[in-house]
């Protein structure tokens, strides 16, 4: 009887390991759908829940600021952002997106400092450093002037 409950036990404790390990990565893959379809309420839902089940899944935290970037929700979209960077500290978008958030806010020394590790890091997205750079060069002169 106790082998039988045991048994029993495991079998279900492997269960619902095996149905949480998919069930978040439907939750983020389901949002990632909705996030496509431009329903980002919808998304942003299913990505907290993936954030629920794992709450290290730096892309989880990536697509909510995307959602608040649209949104204009800059003070979440910079959270989860920093989120993301903490999880993950290479990921190229989210650097680019917080050196455009600083670059807009007037932290130019954020920017120089993220434009550091983003020429370090950068893979796909490398010419957006430079533009962005570029925009910086032409603020700080103005700046100076004053």
């Amino acid at each position: 009887m106790k082998k039988l409950f045991k048994l029993t036990i495991v079998l279900y404790l492997l269960a619902n390991g095996f149905n949480i390990s998919i069930s978040k990565e439907n939750f983020f893959n389901q949002g990632l759908e909705l996030f496509k379809d431009k329903k980002y309420e919808d998304a942003r839902f299913m990505f907290e829940r993936s954030i629920v089940f794992n709450p290290k899944d730096s892309i989880s935290y990536l697509y909510l600021a995307k959602i608040y970037n649209i949104e204009e929700n800059e003070k979440k979209e910079e959270k989860n952002l920093e989120a993301a960077l903490l999880i993950e500290p290479n990921n190229e978008e989210a650097i680019l997106m917080s050196m455009k958030i600083a670059l807009k806010k007037s932290n130019y020394l954020k920017v120089k400092e993220l434009s550091k590790t983003f020429s370090k890091v950068c893979i796909t997205l490398c010419n957006e450093n430079k533009d962005i750079l570029e925009t910086l060069g032409n603020i700080e002169p103005k700046n100076n002037e004053s």
